[in-house]
């Protein structure tokens, strides 16, 4: 047998077993996708999905819930879409502040309007930027947000993204991407720069 001739039978049986898979996924719904990790890029993944969703004309809304500055290239870029909502909730990080009550009550506020948003059905991506902090630090309950993702409009889809996820969001993920971190810039000396880090 040829070369040739393996590649397309390798590449015939990959192609039937895809077909397969293909066949099999027939539910439309709207998904639950955590982006978590220490690796960069976890936000821009997420900002990168909602640009396709608003690309097919679907309305979506991005919810920051520690990024506390609007100068960022994203919110630059995005900010008169006619087709996103954005909400810069946060104060900043946790180091920054050093304001726990204050960082709590942020928290608070960006989820009453995180719980509007899952309750509208013309958004059919929602964004929640950093949101796995909100557990890390005890600032947010999870049950209330576990109940109010299970209950949200049956197309609409969620991103959240953070280092940490809670087990239990986890365990209603529909998928789960972890972010790792194998080598980055600062740490070799390189500031923050706009364009790369914001």
């Amino acid at each position: 047998m040829t070369e040739k001739q393996t590649h397309e039978q390798r590449m015939a049986r990959k192609k039937a077993v895809i077909d397969e898979r293909i066949a099999k996924a027939t539910e439309e719904r709207g998904v639950l996708i955590l982006l978590k990790g220490n690796g960069k890029g976890k936000s821009s993944s997420a900002l990168g999905t909602m640009a396709r969703c608003v690309g097919h004309g679907k309305k979506s809304a991005v919810l920051q819930f520690i990024k506390g500055r609007k100068e960022t290239g994203e919110f630059l870029f995005f900010r008169d879409h006619p087709l996103i909502d954005w909400y810069v909730m946060g104060h900043g990080f946790t180091w920054e502040t050093q304001d726990k009550q204050q960082d709590i009550e942020a928290a608070q506020q960006a989820w009453a309007k995180a719980v509007e948003l899952l309750q509208d059905p013309s958004y059919e991506m929602l964004v929640f930027d950093e949101m796995a902090y909100m557990f890390k630090y005890n600032y947010l309950p999870l049950e209330p947000v576990i109940e109010a993702l299970q209950n949200r409009p049956r197309n609409q889809h969620v991103m959240i993204t953070g280092r940490v996820m809670p087990q239990g969001l986890e365990d209603i993920a529909d998928t789960i991407s972890n972010i790792k971190d194998e080598r980055h810039a600062f740490r070799q000396g390189v500031t923050s720069q706009a364009g790369i880090e914001y």
